[in-house]
């Protein structure tokens, strides 16, 4: 018999879910049953059938607190969390400023904490939850140009294994995503054109990029009962990973 993941009854939010990953997962997570709330600062550009938006800022700790209390109000209930707002634009180290590194750092890792910490009573009522935080591989790897982002992700990491040790005795389960290379709509200011997007892809184990679609896959059994065990994890869904430079460097790739 083939498993099926069936998540009605439940009420997810998805952060920056209104693009990107985010959209996929929030997408996803309604197709297998669940209530599904999205926010970000703007509406979507396309209509999210099914799917409530709400306008928030995550890096402000009261808003998202009033964020996760109006949900609570309107549905009773919080039983998904997945922290998947981030992002940064290259900025050499050496040129950021203290307040662009701020910025960075709270979208990043503060936020995930601040809305951990609002939905963690009412999962507390309601014998447990799921929270998962989407991360990336800058977060397990140098992030030149995008170092405030990097060690924000790699913090991530960290307070998902802590969160997961303080929270399992109440019933939540805390894990991370380890995000590769993604090609999402904003793909082409990191990675290049189409061209140079499918060079990237052909250098990864699995011979793409990866699709909003893999993560999401990921996030449903996360938050399904079949990840009952599964907490504190990192899971990486990179397509295997990069390639180690210096293989193209010795014996003409074949080291």
């Amino acid at each position: 018999m083939t498993p099926t993941i069936d998540l009605a009854r439940q009420v997810a939010l998805v952060t920056g879910g209104t693009k990107g990953l985010g959209r996929a997962i929030a997408l996803a997570l309604a197709d297998a049953g669940a209530q599904v709330f999205v926010c970000a600062r703007n509406a979507p550009a396309e209509p999210m059938a099914g799917i409530v938006f709400r306008a928030a800022d995550v890096r402000d700790p009261d808003a998202a607190r009033t964020l996760v209390d109006g949900i609570v109000a309107e549905t009773g209930r919080i039983d998904i969390l997945v922290n998947n707002a981030g992002g940064s634009p290259a900025v050499a180290a050496a040129e950021a400023s203290p307040r662009f590194s701020e910025a960075i750092i709270r979208l990043n890792l503060l936020a995930p904490l601040y809305l951990a910490q609002a939905a963690h009573p009412h999962m507390v009522q309601h014998g447990g939850g799921s929270i998962v935080n989407i991360a990336s591989v800058s977060a397990i790897r140098p992030s030149p140009g995008t170092s405030a982002y990097g060690a924000a992700k790699a913090g991530l990491l960290n307070l998902t294994q802590s969160l997961a040790q303080e929270w399992g005795p109440q019933g939540i389960r805390v894990n991370a995503i380890i995000a590769g290379l993604m090609a999402t709509e904003t793909a082409e200011a990191t990675y290049g054109d189409a061209a140079a997007q499918a060079a990237v892809g052909r250098s990864m184990p699995l011979q793409r990029m990866g699709a909003g679609e893999d993560i999401a896959g990921a996030v449903l059994w996360l938050c399904s009962p079949l990840a009952g065990w599964v907490s504190g994890a990192r899971i990486n869904v990179d397509g295997g990973g990069e390639r180690p430079y210096f293989l193209d460097l010795v014996n003409g790739g074949r080291a």
